[in-house]
């Protein structure tokens, strides 16, 4: 684990401000090993609740870890974060588990959320597939941001081609393991909403 992230999730945590009267969740999914806990972990101005169990062999031919072979960690229910936009709102970030046998899980992390980030690893892009389409399917805002990993195998162009993004939806690059990186990206999403509201707001 990059060594800020593990200063800051062992450091004491945040108390939420007594006055604090909004929130707002979002959800950040995509396929196994991409980068979620990470991304959450990097932005998140408390302990984050980590549900990560060490892998077994009784997931050996279930989860598919091309590609991955050093992971020895996974999340079996979701990663919790949260961050304090201001005084009187926070932002609570939802990271869902990748194994296909955990997809279940979405819909309900799903409920309530303003939009997603779709977090994806260009070495293994159509493991991204199963979250644009289950985003797509409930009308959910979303971005996606190619976690490069410092060593970007394709071009972002390329990135949009191979997944069939349409015009409207923000792809962007980051490094999950670099806090203002993330923070980028949880920006882009909000921007991205922003923007689709006032387009709203503005049609006739």
């Amino acid at each position: 684990m990059d060594s800020a992230i593990s200063e800051r999730a062992t450091s004491a945590p945040a108390p939420l401000r007594g006055t604090v009267t909004d929130a707002l969740k979002i959800v950040i999914v995509g396929g196994f090993a991409v980068g979620k806990t990470t991304i959450v972990r990097s932005v998140s101005e408390i302990r984050p609740l980590s549900t990560e169990e060490t892998m077994t062999q009784a997931g050996v031919g279930i989860d598919e870890t091309g590609g991955v072979s050093g992971k020895s960690t996974t999340t079996v229910a979701f990663d919790f974060g949260r961050i304090t936009l201001n005084d009187h709102l926070v932002l609570y970030l939802f990271g869902a588990p990748g194994q296909e046998r955990f997809w279940f899980v979405w819909d309900q992390l799903f409920a309530g959320s303003l939009g997603a980030v779709v977090l994806v690893d260009d070495r293994r892009l159509a493991d991204s597939w199963y979250a644009i389409d289950r985003l797509e399917h409930h009308r959910m805002p979303f971005i996606v941001a190619r976690n490069n990993f410092g060593r970007p195998v394709h071009s972002l162009a390329q990135v949009r081609d191979a997944l069939d993004l349409s015009a409207g939806v923000p792809l962007i690059d980051c490094d999950a393991r670099d806090r203002e990186s993330s923070k980028a990206v949880l920006i882009g999403l909000v921007e991205h909403l922003h923007a689709m509201s006032s387009t709203r707001e503005a049609a006739p």
